[in-house]
């Protein structure tokens, strides 16, 4: 078990010794504070048809998305009936977790070092995925990549949406920060 209270993940110590100096060069901020930094990190799996057929597709997914995040994932539910998805409110479709602190850094570290380079086919990350506030979406169609899945033991390898949100006012600053955490870019 770690000792979180003497703990900091690789990635956080360099944002703190390298990324925040390189950021107050290249922006020209007037004080530490101002340098934009992660905020959160929002992991979703959504099961969709598998879901309605199935109900233990979303506890499958739960389980799965607990053993990449390193805390418990939350079950996902229907807002609203929708007829023709056969879908009735307080259904359970999917999952999701929301990361902060050390455990986010740890996940960063290995989507960028261990999963992304797994991805079949892989030419870098969407540089257009920004949402004009700073914040980062990207998706993957297997959620397999990450080496906390066993392969042999999933049923069914599910899509997943992680979105990175920052401190960062602008689109520029936050792709500056996302980069020197070698976010591998492919523009």
């Amino acid at each position: 078990m770690l000792d979180t209270e003497n703990y900091m993940p690789r990635l956080r110590a360099d944002y703190d010794d390298r990324i925040k100096a390189a950021m107050i060069e290249e922006f020209g901020y007037k004080n530490e504070m101002m340098v934009p930094r992660l905020d959160k990190i929002v992991l979703n799996i959504g099961c969709g048809a598998e879901a309605v057929k199935d109900s233990k597709k979303a506890k499958s997914a739960q389980s799965d998305l607990s053993a990449i995040a390193g805390q418990n994932a939350v079950i996902t539910k229907a807002k609203k009936s929708i007829a023709g998805f056969r879908v009735r409110e307080g259904m359970p479709l999917g999952a999701k977790a929301t990361l902060r602190g050390a455990r986010m850094y740890e996940f960063l570290d290995r989507l960028i070092t261990i999963a992304m380079p797994r991805i079949r086919d892989f030419r870098g990350v969407s540089s257009k995925s920004f949402d004009g506030r700073g914040n980062y979406a990207l998706g993957i169609k297997e959620h397999i990549v990450f080496p906390e899945i066993d392969f042999d033991k999933i049923d069914e390898p599910w899509g997943m949406d992680i979105v990175i949100t920052t401190t960062a006012s602008t689109d520029a600053e936050a792709k500056a920060l996302l980069t020197y955490f070698n976010m591998p870019f492919n523009s």
